[in-house]
C-alpha cells in the first residue's frame, strides 16, 4: 500500500482494519469473511469516490507521491537496449536528467527524461529532478544526436522546475533551457512526450517541446507551483489551494486548452498505487501515439511542432 496522502486518511484507516481483519481471518481466529468483503466493498467505493473527486490541489499531491513510477521506471519496462549517455561536453554530468539510446517496441529511439530518484540517496544524486544548466545542454546535445541519426525523441517529464540556485544562474540556466527548446523546435525527427508527474515551468517545457504530449491522469503542468504562484498573487504559501484551482495545471483543464494531445488514465488511486499497470497503460499509450509520427517527413515533423505550439500562443493571446 502507497504512503497515503493527507486527504486519502479515511481510506487509509478503512485499509489498516481491513489488513487487521484478513490477518485474523487468514490465522483461522475468526471466520469473518463476510465482514472482510463489506469493508473491501466499502474501502473500494470510498477510494474510487475520492478520487473520481479530486481538486487541483489534491491532484498536486498526488503528482508530487514518491511512489509514483519514475523515468528510471519507465525505461527499466519499455526501453530495450538502452545505452545511457552522460555529460553535455561543456561542464558536467547532471544526473537530474537521464538519456541515452535505446528501442521501444522494436524502434530505435533517444530518451531523454527527468529522473527525481527512489530513496533519500538517489534523490540526492538526481537533485530531486531539478536540473542544472548542463543538464538542459545534455538533452539539447541528445536531441542533436538524434537529428542527424534521424532517430526520433521520446522525453518523460518529471520535475518541479529548473534548480533553483545562483550557480545555476551563473551558469547560464535561462540560455540552458531556451537552448533545448531551440533544438527542439529545429530538429527533422519527431518528439513524443509524456508527463508523468510534475511539469514545473521551463524546466518541463525544455523537454516538453513535441509533436505529441500525453499525460497521465493525476500528473499536473504548469508555469509555477501552486506555492509559488500563491506567494507572488496573495504574499503567502497558504493560498496555494486557489492557486492550483486558477492555474488550470490538472490533465484535464490542459486537454480542454489543447495543451496537451491525450490523458492517460491511470490505476484507481494513481499510479502509485499500482506502478506495474500505470507504466503498461503509458507504454500502449505511447505506442499509439508514436506511430503516426513514424510516418512525418523530417521536414513535416518539425512543422507540425511548430505549429502546434504558435496555435497555443495565439489562444493565449485571444
Amino acid at each position: 500500500m502507497a504512503i497515503p496522502l493527507d486527504f486519502e486518511k479515511p481510506i487509509a484507516e478503512l485499509e489498516s482494519k481491513l489488513n487487521e481483519l484478513r490477518h485474523l481471518s487468514s490465522k483461522g481466529e475468526m471466520n469473518i469473511a463476510s465482514e472482510v468483503e463489506r469493508l473491501q466493498e466499502k474501502t473500494e467505493k470510498l477510494l474510487q469516490k475520492t478520487y473520481q473527486n479530486l481538486t487541483p490541489w489534491q491532484k498536486v499531491q498526488v503528482a508530487r507521491h514518491p511512489e509514483r513510477p519514475h523515468t528510471s521506471d519507465y525505461l527499466s519496462a519499455l526501453i530495450t537496449d538502452f545505452t545511457p549517455l552522460a555529460g553535455d561536453r561543456n561542464f558536467a554530468e547532471d544526473a537530474a536528467i537521464i538519456g541515452g539510446l535505446g528501442r521501444f517496441r522494436g524502434h530505435p529511439v533517444v530518451i531523454i527524461g527527468h529522473e527525481k530518484g527512489k530513496d533519500t540517496e538517489l534523490r540526492l544524486k538526481h537533485n530531486f529532478g531539478m536540473p542544472r544548466p548542463e543538464g538542459y545542454r545534455k538533452a539539447a546535445r541528445l536531441m542533436e544526436l538524434a537529428d542527424r541519426f534521424k532517430i526520433p525523441v521520446i522525453t518523460f517529464v518529471d520535475t518541479a522546475g529548473a534548480h533553483p540556485a545562483i550557480e545555476a544562474e551563473e551558469r547560464g540556466q535561462s540560455e540552458a533551457i531556451a537552448r533545448s527548446l531551440e533544438v527542439s523546435s529545429a530538429i527533422h525527427v519527431p518528439i513524443l512526450t509524456t508527463i508523468i508527474g510534475e511539469g514545473g515551468s521551463g524546466g518541463a517545457v525544455a523537454l516538453a517541446f513535441a509533436n505529441t504530449i500525453l499525460m497521465l491522469e493525476h500528473s499536473i503542468y504548469s508555469v509555477i507551483s501552486p506555492e509559488g504562484c500563491a506567494s507572488i498573487l496573495w504574499r503567502t504559501r497558504d493560498k496555494k489551494e486557489e492557486a492550483a484551482a486558477a492555474q488550470k495545471l490538472t490533465a484535464q483543464d490542459l486537454k480542454a486548452l489543447g495543451v496537451i494531445d491525450r490523458i492517460i488514465p491511470e490505476p484507481m488511486g494513481g499510479a502509485q498505487r499500482n506502478p506495474q499497470a500505470a507504466i503498461h497503460a503509458v507504454g500502449e499509450a505511447m505506442e499509439k501515439a508514436f506511430k503516426p509520427l513514424l510516418a512525418l517527413s523530417g521536414k513535416a515533423a518539425r512543422e507540425q511542432r511548430r505549429a502546434k505550439f504558435l496555435a497555443m500562443g495565439r489562444l493565449g493571446a485571444v
